[in-house]
């Protein structure tokens, strides 16, 4: 499926203040039985959002019906433990186009930009004041500009840069995945072959 551009996201935000939420809590082991990525979603947090019985945790923000939006921010250190890609796949089939913390594990930080899902790293600082936005106001609001690599915490009117990977924004950008930034460029590939034949 043909990932969606990416160039200026305003949204509500989904808060979850937890350091530390590895990836088994993003998408609980026991689920990974198939390569689709369809379908995880439905799984997201599922031991969070669900008891023992299979009955949504009423005060768990996924199960609230007010919360809705595109930009999941989450504490430091984001996407550690495993390395399964299952991880980005369901934040992404959830419907989330952003993941904004202080810090993301390695891996995870590059399955989500192989999966059309934007990791924003933010200060510290920056962090704790979207955390405390959340605590006052539920429905937070935050403004993402890829072009300029900007994050816009629209109840202070504050803002940060982010850095990117300048192959990465392109790809976002322009709603590509790694084969189509390919074929985006063929003629200049071709060119070049062709330079490369005439110059033996």
């Amino acid at each position: 499926m043909k990932n969606k551009k990416f160039t200026v996201i305003e949204s509500n935000a989904v808060v979850i203040p937890l350091d530390n939420i590895d990836t088994d809590q993003i998408i609980p082991a026991r689920f990974l039985k198939t390569t689709s990525r369809e379908g995880f979603g439905k799984k997201l947090f599922y031991d969070w959002r669900y008891d023992a019985y299979g009955t949504p945790v009423e005060d768990f923000i996924l199960n609230r019906s007010n919360e809705e939006g595109v930009i999941l921010v989450a504490g430091k250190n984001f996407g550690c433990g495993s390395s399964r890609e299952h991880a980005a796949w369901a934040i992404a089939d959830y419907g989330f186009r952003a993941v904004v913390s202080s810090s993301f594990a390695d891996i995870f930080l590059s399955n989500a930009l192989n999966n059309a899902l934007l990791p924003v790293c933010v200060s510290e600082r920056f962090l704790n004041s979207i955390i405390e936005s959340s605590k006052l106001d539920k429905k937070i609001t935050l403004k993402i500009d890829l072009m300029k690599k900007e994050i816009t915490n629209t109840c202070t009117g504050e803002s940060e840069s982010f850095e990117i990977n300048r192959y990465k924004q392109e790809c976002l950008l322009n709603g590509f995945d790694d084969i189509d930034y390919l074929l985006s460029n063929i003629k200049e590939i071709e060119s070049y072959e062709l330079y490369k034949v005439s110059s033996y």
